[in-house]
């Protein structure tokens, strides 16, 4: 009866079964998944949504890329972090996952393939299904910093290739594209008319010195199609106000077709509310402040991270450059499922599995940077805790 685009076995996982039937009983646990910074204890300005009240909300005329002044305040979020872009290469849809959704459609036929960074967050796989197009990984290396390993980026390319696919930061690596390998993407794509898609939802969010401003820009770029993609959702610590963007750049011609193509579907759904777009200008100027604390707030908890591992000489905290998430390697004295599990049922420490965002061996904990920093170090030290007398295998 229902079609093969929703996985058929919808099953809860252990890790999903033991919190739920922790919180029925009403205990207490410390969460170091928190992706919610609306949860997070963040100081929002009580008149943050203010700008939803403007009246110019009241009269529909819609533009199926968005409202001209709407784009025009994406240009300056962009000419905020040093980028220069042109309002009409701007499309405006309700959420990063739209905008994904929509490029498959304007790139892709069913059954063709976009490549995926390994590991990255599980949603790549959820959002190709839904639109019949393949997903199919390449891989992401570490030796003392996150990098693309081109010989799997190669070995991915097939002739039904229509987009690779970057995440600068990558969530949960922290790994910022640098220029060479964007400069390497944009070879390998251009000749094979291959598009290449720029997540830079957490560009924002930088752990390491100037590791924004040192990393690859795709809209700087003219040789190859590409797409970069942002949102509310990040830069104001506001998931609940549905809008996203795509910047289209490369080529003139070739601009301009994907325009027009993204255009028309564009305006077959017109999912963009009228009273966001129109209040857009003053919320990105609003919620700097909420920017500001969330980028206060993940640098000290990575700080305080880095500090207290090394009283676990056999836990590796990998290298992040950006982002809101850590990485922890540790010794394999369980199987991941296992050692989640124990976490949670023991120490009341919840945590994500290195699985869970396509590490292809074990063992990694993913912890978000997020959480009040007395949660975060609660949390981090009863990980930790577990190793501490465990001898370094290194």
């Amino acid at each position: 009866m229902f079609s093969s685009r929703v996985p058929g076995d919808l099953t809860p996982n252990a890790l999903t079964v033991a919190l739920k039937a922790i919180r029925a009983r009403g205990e207490a646990i410390l969460d170091l998944t928190a992706s919610n910074p609306t949860r997070a204890g963040f100081d929002y300005p009580p008149d943050l949504l203010t700008p939803l009240a403007d009246a110019r909300g009241l009269a529909y005329s819609p533009e199926p890329l968005g409202l001209r002044h709407a784009r025009q305040a994406v240009v300056s979020e962009f000419a905020r972090r040093g980028r220069r872009v042109d309002p009409d290469t701007i499309a405006l849809t309700a959420s990063t996952s739209e905008a994904y959704s929509l490029l498959f459609k304007v790139l892709c036929n069913a059954g063709d393939e976009v490549l995926i960074p390994r590991p990255s967050y599980p949603l790549f796989e959820h959002l190709t299904q839904l639109d019949l197009v393949t997903a199919v990984p390449y891989d992401l290396e570490y030796h003392a910093g996150w990098a693309i390993d081109v010989a799997s980026l190669k070995a991915a390319l097939t002739p039904r290739t229509r987009a690779v696919l970057v995440v600068s930061p990558n969530n949960p690596t922290g790994h910022f594209i640098s220029q060479a390998e964007l400069a390497l993407l944009a070879d390998l794509c251009a000749g094979r008319d291959i598009a290449l898609i720029s997540d830079e939802v957490f560009a924002d969010y930088p752990l390491a010195p100037d590791a924004s401003e040192q990393a690859g820009r795709l809209t700087d770029r003219d040789d190859v199609l590409g797409f970069t993609l942002g949102g509310l959702s990040k830069a104001i610590g506001l998931p609940q106000a549905k809008l996203a963007w795509i910047a289209i750049s490369g080529p003139d011609a070739v601009v301009r077709e994907a325009r027009s193509r993204l255009e028309l579907i564009c305006d077959t759904y017109l999912s963009v509310s009228t009273p966001l777009q129109d209040a857009l200008g003053d919320l990105l100027a609003r919620g700097q402040t909420v920017r500001e604390q969330i980028l206060a707030r993940i640098t000290a908890n990575h700080r305080a991270l880095q500090s207290a591992s090394r009283s676990a000489p056999a836990c590796d905290l990998l290298r992040a450059d950006g982002g809101w998430y850590a990485v922890l390697r540790v010794p394999s004295l369980m199987s991941e499922d296992d050692l989640v599990l124990s976490l949670l049922s023991e120490d009341r420490v919840l945590v994500h599995p290195g699985y869970f965002f396509d590490f292809q061996h074990e063992s990694f904990l993913i912890v978000s940077l997020l959480p009040p920093a007395e949660v975060f170090l609660q949390g981090t030290s009863r990980i930790l805790n577990r190793f501490a007398s465990v001898r370094d295998p290194r």
